[in-house]
């Protein structure tokens, strides 16, 4: 029987993060991951991956463009086979840097399913067999995986979620894609810009809904003049097989439509991965599926914690690494650790153009009621923009006029997921404007 001061199950952002700081703590820590390798879905089949493919997007439209430049080159072609080694080679790069930073911080890497089997064990299922492990805390970060819909079951073949989007081994015509939040956008922006014809399906009135709406209809704007179709308050009803691929019958505003398309892309979201941890036996609340927490990530059980996307807090990696240190610094009694303020956690999308956001949107701002003004900076009046050859876009801020205070700040343009680290300082420091 081995003893441990800590058990991870899980080795995405929110796990090996917290690994990392439990050991620098000096707790003896072991890390549960069922995949082959260690760095989670953010690393292997999300994040970087995605990201690594917008690159490649934003390289071919450089050179698309470069003549506007005076740099003449030849029309350039997309080389599938050759974008997606690309993108291995960052995955797996990363993938070497977590397994380095487990030998550096003596953290010791267990391959195999985790399941919970008392407040202070841990078993691990392997081909090799059982394995126990005796802890006094346990961190669960099991993350999540693409959400499914009952009427558009993905099968990998028509119908893909974003695991399946990102190993595609040739590019269709027209690809017809369910939700346009941070994932649909993104790649909405990857097909369009490898040549493929994109429809862009949105239940809500708009696109990238939880952002600020001046925001929104920006993108939404670029989109279309790129060429994206996008489809707002539409409802996808029946599915069906035609010619070489599915007829989409579209509802909106009391009409109805069909979008003929190769492929359908299901991203409508992410689903708690629970199943199996043994969370019940305990009696570990959950709510639609998510691990109730409270403000330290702590869950009804006093030395079981939860955090990153297996919590009812944003989907991002950035989360749920704070959440993973602020779990393990309240473990290891570090007087420094505190509680998250969500409302100054930024969010970014990585479509063309980027979107960067922190703090409250306008509306949010209204309903809290709070005495709102704002003030917008279009990127057309700056000289870099023009130099860039991206003059669409704006900065926009949110204040309160009772303190002058500055709470919220959205970026629409180039390089919006970069400038937005400066508005979360502002907002950290309560600025005022």
């Amino acid at each position: 029987m081995e003893q441990k001061d800590l058990v991870v199950i899980g080795s995405g952002p929110g796990g090996y993060v917290a690994a990392i700081r439990a050991a620098q703590l000096g707790l003896s820590v072991a890390v549960v991951e069922k995949d082959p390798k260690f760095g989670g879905t953010c690393l292997h089949r999300g994040c970087i991956p995605t990201k690594a493919l917008l690159h490649s997007a934003e390289v071919l439209d450089g050179v698309r463009s470069a003549s506007k430049f005076g740099v003449r080159t030849e029309e350039p072609q997309v080389d599938l086979a050759e974008v997606h080694a690309y993108k291995r080679r960052v995955v797996d790069k990363n993938a070497r840097g977590v397994e380095f930073l487990f030998k550096k911080n003596q953290i010791e890497g267990v391959h195999g399913f985790g399941r919970i089997a008392g407040p202070n064990q841990v078993v691990v299922s392997s081909v090799e067999g059982e394995r126990t492990i005796d802890t006094e805390n346990i961190l669960i970060a099991t993350g999540s995986v693409p959400r499914e819909l009952p009427f558009a079951q993905s099968d990998g073949i028509r119908i893909l979620n974003s695991d399946h989007a990102l190993e595609l081994e040739t590019l269709p015509a027209n690809i017809a894609i369910l939700g346009a939040g941070a994932v649909g956008c993104e790649f909405a922006s990857i097909f369009s810009s490898f040549g493929v014809q994109v429809a862009l399906i949105e239940l809500l009135p708009r696109i990238l809904p939880i952002e600020d709406a001046d925001v929104s209809a920006e993108v939404q704007r670029s989109f279309r003049k790129r060429g994206i179709r996008v489809l707002t308050d539409t409802k996808l009803g029946d599915i069906e097989k035609g010619g070489a691929g599915l007829l989409l019958k579209m509802e909106q505003n009391d009409q109805t439509s069909i979008v003929e398309t190769e492929l359908l892309l299901v991203a409508v979201g992410r689903a708690p991965v629970t199943d199996g941890l043994g969370l019940e036996a305990l009696g570990i609340g959950l709510d639609r599926g998510y691990v109730e927490v409270d403000e330290r990530m702590r869950t009804s059980v006093p030395n079981i914690y939860a955090i990153g996307d297996v919590v009812d807090t944003p989907w991002l990696a950035h989360v749920a690494s704070a959440e993973g240190i602020l779990s393990v610094e309240t473990i290891a009694g570090y007087s420094g650790a505190r509680p998250i303020n969500y409302d100054r956690v930024p969010s970014c999308t990585y479509c063309e153009p980027e979107v960067g956001s922190v703090g409250l949107t306008e509306a949010e701002a209204l309903s809290r009621g709070l005495d709102v003004e704002t003030g917008k900076f279009p990127f057309s009046a700056l000289g870099k923009a023009s130099i860039l050859g991206k003059t669409g876009g704006f900065v926009k801020v949110v204040r309160d006029t009772k303190y002058d205070e500055l709470v919220g700040v959205h970026i629409v343009g180039p390089h919006a997921t970069d400038l937005i680290a400066e508005a979360c300082v502002a907002l950290q420091a309560e600025a005022t404007t």
